[in-house]
């Protein structure tokens, strides 16, 4: 045995329990120290350092989850198992959230043991390294492409940035277009499975036949066209995170088949006898309420509580307004560069429309908008002229907006500039705009650049 292996505290009332962990314990090559109630456990963790701690959840004195309650407070770090009952995973799901490493159910499967085992040492790694970094390392060590400064959008980074390094399921629910899959890539870029693959399924796009094969991949000859064995999207994860996309458009059948996977971290190829085993992180991502899903029985009680460990919920775009110009400017030079085009700015005007508009579609439909805008550009500006006709009618919208409280001076003044930028400095064009001539309109132009 390595003496200088991991040192985990055994946590169990039941004395052959124990024993019979620290046996297995053994052979792994780690160390261990046992506690026959929740007490003896907090007394422990009081007068020396852990690697990790087994908590069973029933014991007399004082149960797990108090005692994890406690540990927890004393050693933030701390990695923590709880063992439990099938009966009561729903309090260990709770205990996760707020902030147990993992879970394993009774009767234990000890290959998953040792798997979460070695998790929570690399997690106690992680947790160690960002003691040392502060708050400020943890949300400027982030790597991710979302864009936003919006406050809603910072709290959601910075719930990623604590949920990435565990091994927790997790639940993104938020409408179409809000960007889900790009928080899925955040958890798994800024987890410990980072140079893992990252597999992403579209759980809507496939028939329930075609999703079993797409995922459990299918032995020669299990239907017609299965002309060779071909490994599934757990296969290709292995190591890595599975990013099972709009889950909450699976059938029954296939939800059953998923509760497996999650429990039992094995599965069968369709037509196969072989039991695979697996080690995968799932990120689920859903545009439904599965709460009311589960209610109305459309969806697996069971299976939302294994999926809904940890629950992000973004945004929709309408919610977090101020993210639309930083959002609308990256769009903007993405698209100008892949056309050839010359961007040099985006009008106030332009912008104004982009965050009075309510964007049912979210980021993606503000994506499409700037795409149209930069391709329908003539000059070097992308004005609101070139959105689509449903933004154009926000136009009239914000103006009024801007003309409400003005004196006739100011209103006069924000017309004539706004009608200047669309006719891109056209006087002619402008003043045939506006219903004045250009030597009016040159005059007032004047009259406006002395005021300033």
């Amino acid at each position: 045995m390595d003496l200088a292996g991991p040192m985990v505290l055994i946590v169990d009332d039941d004395q052959v329990h124990r024993y019979m962990l620290s046996s297995m314990l053994e052979e792994w090559g780690y160390l261990s120290a046992q506690a026959d109630d929740g007490e003896t456990a907090v007394a422990a963790v009081k007068k020396r350092k852990y690697d990790a701690v087994l908590m069973d959840v029933r014991m007399a004195r004082m149960d797990g989850y108090r005692a994890f309650s406690i540990i927890h407070g004393l050693e933030p770090a701390l990695p923590v198992i709880i063992m439990t009952a099938y009966s009561s995973v729903d309090q260990a799901v709770a205990a996760i959230k707020e902030g147990a490493h993992d879970y394993l159910t009774k009767p234990l499967d000890f290959d998953r043991l040792h798997i979460a085992l070695r998790r929570a040492f690399d997690r106690g790694q992680v947790s160690h390294s960002r003691e040392k970094q502060g708050e400020g390392g943890q949300k400027s060590g982030l790597k991710t492409d979302i864009i936003a400064s919006s406050e809603s959008m910072a709290e959601l980074l910075e719930m990623v940035s604590y949920v990435a390094p565990t091994e927790a399921t997790v639940l993104i629910q938020g409408e179409s277009g809000t960007g889900k899959e790009l928080v899925a890539e955040t958890l798994h870029f800024n987890s410990l499975r980072a140079s893992g693959p990252f597999i992403r399924v579209n759980c809507a796009a496939l028939a329930e036949n075609l999703l079993e094969s797409e995922l459990f991949g299918h032995e020669r000859g299990a239907f017609t066209g299965a002309d060779r064995r071909r490994e599934g999207r757990f296969v290709q994860a292995d190591g890595g995170t599975l990013f099972l996309d709009e889950i909450g458009e699976t059938s029954q059948a296939m939800q059953v088949k998923l509760l497996r996977v999650l429990q039992e971290q094995e599965f069968q190829r369709v037509g196969g006898e072989e039991t695979l085993q697996v080690d995968v992180r799932i990120i689920a991502a859903t545009n439904r309420n599965l709460e009311e899903e589960v209610a109305a029985g459309r969806f697996r009680e069971d299976l939302y509580y294994r999926l809904n460990v940890v629950m992000l919920a973004v945004p929709p775009l309408r919610d977090r307004l101020g993210d639309v110009p930083l959002l609308a400017r990256y769009f903007a030079e993405k698209f100008a560069g892949k056309n050839g085009r010359t961007l040099n700015a985006i009008t106030p005007l332009c912008l104004e429309v982009l965050q009075v508009y309510r964007w049912p579609g979210n980021v993606r439909e503000l994506e499409n908008a700037i795409e149209r805008g930069i391709i329908m550009m003539r000059g070097d500006q992308l004005t609101e002229q070139t959105l689509p006709l449903s933004l154009q009618k926000q136009k009239e919208q914000t103006q009024h907006a801007r003309m409400r409280g003005r004196s006739l001076f100011e209103a006069e003044k924000i017309l004539i500039e706004q009608t200047m930028q669309e006719t891109e400095g056209n006087k002619s064009e402008a003043s045939r705009r506006l219903g004045i001539t250009r030597k009016t309109l040159q005059n007032k132009l004047n009259k406006y650049l002395a005021s300033q």
